[in-house]
């Protein structure tokens, strides 16, 4: 049996303007995981996983070996990630073999709600490093990512790949996205195995960072989900009476970026801090220009609470809901930010950053 898992994610700064090729995030990598068992099979292969419910989702082989048909439910992000690896599987002319995938979860409540930590992400990555080690493919850690992003696009066009690289990379890292429409072409036109080094990766990139080490990271849910893609088309097609925000908004969002990088760099903790609370003051200029509620009343308090009691914090993600995060000085007791995020509903999750792995190669 092979096993592997990868990290969740959470958004630091970025968010929205990341979706522009080039643009640059801030993300870290957290310590709850999807989880992938894969053992051989014989005939079909299975994919047993909660999202299916107690049945597990069949898929065979087209005569070609290469195209896999499913026994029921619409293709998502996990049989994507198999169909991207079988492509370069049969290009790279390894011969084909069946599976089966047992998948967990540590991103979501009890319930099965989800927490906003980039579960869709981290099965991607987390089934093609089993499928890379299940057929021997030799991929580096940079081209496992590539191949999630490529995997992810075909499901979701509009995905930055921010959450991909955290869950591949680990730690705290500063991403840029490419070109994923041009991507997505060059994959149709060539093939996978030349998609996964075309020029269309130029731009992008991951590197990786540190965080002042006397901040604590603190990270708040709201219980509500948020649906990115929806809030994420919503504000790049505002209402027809409404300016369009988005051309000054990734000016700012760059600038402010680069500077929270150059704060970490610098150990500066109230340079990071004060950049945290101007990231937020910018995704809420960005809610209201678009008509998008970004930042909800449980949002709102939760940045509320933690700045009343010195730290700073924002939104994590696309807003509307999942989670909120605190930068605060690590001498600073956090006790009553805790109680006061309680008394709102909000509930702390114990998370702490996973740490980096592996090396990131060019791109």
């Amino acid at each position: 049996m092979i096993e592997t898992r990868a990290p969740g994610k959470l958004f630091v700064a970025g968010e929205y303007a990341v979706v522009e090729p080039g643009q640059p995030a801030v993300l870290v990598a957290v310590d709850r995981y999807i989880t992938v068992r894969l053992t051989e099979s014989r005939d079909a292969g299975r994919i047993h996983s909660s999202e299916y419910g107690q049945t597990p989702l069949v898929w065979f082989r087209e005569a070609d070996s290469q195209s896999i048909v499913l026994d029921h439910r619409p293709a998502d992000y996990v049989l994507a990630a198999i169909s991207v690896v079988e492509e370069l599987r049969a290009e790279m002319g390894t011969p084909p073999r069946y599976f089966d995938l047992d998948i967990s979860s540590e991103l979501d409540d009890a319930s099965g709600r989800k927490f906003g930590l980039g579960s869709s992400a981290a099965v991607t990555t987390a089934a093609i490093a089993a499928l890379d080690e299940f057929y021997t493919l030799g991929l580096t850690r940079t081209e496992r990512y590539k191949l999630a992003l490529l995997a992810t696009i075909a499901i979701s066009p509009n995905a930055s790949g921010g959450d991909l690289a955290a869950s591949t990379f680990g730690g705290w890292i500063r991403y840029s996205s490419p070109d994923r429409a041009a991507l997505k072409l060059h994959r149709e036109v060539h093939g996978v195995a030349s998609a996964l080094h075309c020029s269309e990766w130029l731009g992008s990139g991951v590197t990786r960072i540190s965080p002042p080490e006397s901040l604590h990271l603190l990270v708040g849910w709201t219980g509500s989900p948020a649906s990115t893609d929806h809030l994420v088309k919503r504000v790049h097609t505002p209402g027809r009476e409404k300016a369009r925000p988005f051309e000054s908004f990734t000016d700012e969002s760059r600038l402010g970026v680069n500077a929270l990088v150059a704060a970490f760099d610098e150990d500066d903790a109230i340079g990071a801090l004060d950049r945290i609370r101007q990231t937020r003051r910018l995704l809420q200029r960005l809610g209201e220009s678009s008509g998008s509620q970004i930042e909800t009343e449980q949002l709102a308090a939760l940045c509320d609470i933690a700045e009343t009691y010195g730290a700073a914090a924002k939104p994590s993600g696309a807003g509307g809901g999942d989670c909120g995060i605190a930068l605060s000085d690590a001498e600073l007791p956090t006790i009553d930010i805790l109680r006061e995020w309680e008394r709102h509903g909000i509930r702390r999750l114990s998370l702490t950053p996973h740490r980096p792995e592996g090396s990131i190669d060019d791109f």
